[in-house]
């Protein structure tokens, strides 16, 4: 699965499809599960979990100790999760699971699937996860497949199923649920990081921008991947120059475009890149290997790859946003546009769009305090056995802010510019892609220029930059 795959489930309940080879290989990894435990110690299964992984279960005692298992970690605290985010998690586990290293009984991935297709989701709570395994959610899912615990949503819950010995750690021993957030704020980097090239070469017709610092040798000479496609972007929409430049250079937020924005570009495809691995791994500890009846004890439910990557995309989205407020300012200067302050009409002192600095500020600052490394902390627990934890869960959290807090930072560019084009009497080239742009805005946003309030137009605006991703 990709994690636009996880997306459609989550969002727009696309069905899904258990396939045969997955479901041989969870069979498979079952039964070797079930062989293994006769031979030799297996964590979760035959033993305590965290500093308990030296006492033994007995063996009559080994489905009392699974219930107790998801009983205990489903410590869930705060509000519930968004239904869209449980949605995301469980096509993510599913997945997980199918590639066959869990070793829990194939029932677990049908009723998955049959509460993906029926619309119901189990009640997650929001707090619990430190980065190294989303325990409390996935024991509070594990509880509701059990009957423990309610279903949420509009379709027939599935029926409750028992749980294998072994089954209770094979399932919660995932990120799925930071995982599954993750791919939705991949999604919505990839949609805004695609709109602000729209916004920004609107921005740089409102004050005929100097097309040299987007020209192909510039970026050439170095081309670091980012940079050079926003560069290309930029061209690609603007098509040749309407008027001759209006200075010899343009400030940071024109001229240094795809310097800032092309490490956003950049981070947001290796964060693509992390998913990639993530939602289709066999992560489980202890790994269950039919091909070799075995069981390997490891860490690969330590999940720095994902925190680090959606660290680097907040850091690198807070400076395209900073650029945006930057033009932000510059559309509102009569030295860029020739207009009247704050892109004023009527009647003398009128302050036209001077609150969208403030709004937009606002949001940037939210963006800012969003960008704090979760990662840079750490908590030691189990008795001092995990004593490193990475925090994704709080990073993916914190990205999904930070890219609602964006959309507005880009709404409010977007009304300066639009009005800006209007009182200037431009229009895009009608070749180009962004003329369907303006053309777009121009049919959503109010053309009335006389104060009044903005927040509509910044709405109407927000809900329309989801559409330049495909121009």
């Amino acid at each position: 699965m990709t994690s636009a795959d996880v997306v459609q489930v989550a969002r727009s309940h696309a069905p899904v499809v258990v396939d045969g080879g997955g479901r041989r290989r969870v069979e498979a990894s079952w039964h070797a599960a079930q062989r293994v435990v006769l031979r030799r110690p297996v964590y979760g299964r035959t033993t305590g979990v965290g500093a308990n992984r030296s006492e033994t279960v007995d063996t009559d005692d080994r489905p009392g100790h699974g219930l107790r298992l998801l009983r205990s970690h489903a410590g869930g605290l705060g509000k519930l999760l968004p239904e869209e985010y449980v949605r995301a998690m469980l096509v993510v586990r599913l997945n997980q699971l199918l590639a066959g290293g869990a070793g829990l009984r194939p029932a677990v991935v049908d009723v998955l699937a049959d509460a993906l297709n029926a619309g119901s989701f189990p009640a997650v709570h929001e707090f619990g996860a430190i980065g190294t395994g989303d325990l409390t959610a996935l024991a509070e899912t594990g509880l509701t497949l059990l009957g423990e615990r309610f279903w949420l949503g509009t379709g027939a819950p599935p029926e409750p199923i028992t749980l294998d010995s072994g089954d209770a750690l094979a399932l919660i021993s995932s990120n799925a649920l930071t995982i599954g957030m993750a791919a939705i704020a991949w999604r919505e980097a990839h949609q805004l990081l695609s709109a602000a090239h729209v916004v920004t070469a609107l921005s740089f017709l409102a004050v005929d921008g100097s097309h040299e610092a987007l020209a192909e040798p510039v970026h050439v000479g170095r081309p670091h991947p980012g940079q050079v496609r926003a560069a290309a972007e930029l061209r690609r929409l603007l098509g040749e120059p309407i008027n001759p430049a209006a200075r010899i250079q343009d400030t940071f937020g024109y001229r240094c475009f795809p310097q800032v924005h092309g490490p956003a570009l950049d981070a947001t495809a290796d964060l693509g890149r992390v998913l990639e691995v993530e939602i289709n791994a066999a992560a489980e500890n202890p790994l269950i290997r039919a091909e070799d009846d075995t069981a390997y004890h490891h860490g690969a439910f330590h999940s720095a790859y994902l925190g680090q990557a959606l660290d680097r995309v907040r850091l690198a989205l807070l400076h395209t946003g900073t650029l945006s407020a930057a033009r932000l300012a510059s559309l509102v200067e009569p030295r860029f546009t020739g207009l009247r302050p704050f892109l004023a009409d009527g009647a003398t002192g009128s302050s036209g769009v001077m609150i969208l600095e403030y709004s937009a500020n606002s949001a940037l600052a939210e963006m800012r305090s969003l960008t704090e490394t979760p990662s840079l902390g750490n908590a030691v627990v189990s008795r001092g056995l995990e004593e490193h934890s990475s925090f994704a869960f709080q990073s993916a959290r914190q990205s999904l802010g930070s890219l609602n807090a964006f959309r507005l930072v880009l709404a409010c560019e977007l009304v300066a510019a639009l009005r800006a084009l209007r009182m200037r009497g431009l229009a895009p080239n009608p070749d180009t892609p962004l003329r369907t742009a303006y053309e777009l805005a121009a049919a959503r946003l109010n053309p009335i220029m006389a104060d009044r309030q903005l927040s509509p137009d910044v709405e109407a605006a927000a809900a329309l930059v989801d559409e330049f991703t495909d121009l």
